[in-house]
């Protein structure tokens, strides 16, 4: 069943006012406010007929947690997160449907801070991921924090929460997707590897890596040529680059 959810931000609710099918249940907006965004989300949301509760500062906080609100707080409905069944009736639809072409998918393996896990959910938006996958357990989940920073790809991408992911790995290949995983010790770079075909890349949590259950799973293993000091990225900057080299590829790929 589908639950209420809040969205909270001045980016996050524009983008979510830009789309037609949202799915918007109501806007809370600060009243007597002098912020020109603000005035402005509420006209768009008065044209679209969506109801509007004014708030004081007080409510709106209470209404989104520890998020900052900006003045704006926008209660939807989201369709239920995806099982594991529902990621396969995904993964077959993409490859057999009407529009069918190579799968993408993003795969967490326990990214605990909400910050980067918005960060990831709005890179894979922009380079046309189908599905984001992640645990269910001991890893961040959405709420309003990774609303925010994904600024309305919490809201459009679709997105599976598996208790076994190192199932779907295995039941992947049936589908002929390959698993890349990440890892700083991987011989092979991101650039090294053929991402053309069906890919799920799976990007590991913060300080560990991928985990050695799902990293002994995966098809191909590559790293990120670091050249200063640093011994790694962050996981949503390393996440953005990956993916846009499957975007590179796939781009030059249909160009040819």
């Amino acid at each position: 069943m589908s639950k209420a959810k809040y969205v909270t931000g001045l980016r996050a609710v524009e983008q979510l006012l830009s789309r037609p099918a949202a799915g918007i249940v109501k806007l809370y907006a600060e009243y007597r406010t002098a912020n020109p965004r603000v005035e402005s989300i509420i006209a768009q949301a008065t044209t679209r007929g969506i109801e509007i509760q004014p708030a004081n500062r007080a409510r709106l906080q209470q209404i989104s947690g520890e998020t900052r609100h900006q003045g704006v707080v926008v209660e939807l409905k989201r369709d239920s997160i995806l099982d594991e069944a529902g990621l396969r009736t995904l993964v077959e639809n993409k490859l057999t449907g009407e529009e069918s072409g190579p799968v993408l998918l993003l795969i967490l393996d326990g990214i605990q801070d909400p910050h980067n896990l918005g960060a990831c959910l709005r890179s894979a938006d922009a380079a046309g991921v189908d599905a984001v996958i992640v645990r269910r357990h001991g890893a961040a989940g959405l709420g309003p924090t990774v609303s925010k920073v994904a600024a309305g790809a919490a809201e459009s991408l679709p997105f599976a929460s598996i208790n076994n992911i190192g199932k779907v790995l295995g039941w992947l290949g049936d589908y002929g997707i390959t698993v890349v995983g990440t890892s700083d010790s991987a011989e092979k770079t991101v650039y090294d590897v053929d991402f053309t075909g069906s890919v799920a890349l799976v990007m590991g949590e913060e300080h560990g890596g991928i985990g050695k259950n799902l990293l002994d799973r995966c098809d191909e293993l590559v790293s990120l040529p670091m050249q200063g000091t640093v011994a790694s990225l962050n996981v949503s900057v390393a996440t953005g680059i990956c993916l846009y080299e499957i975007v590179r590829q796939r781009r030059g790929s249909v160009r040819g």
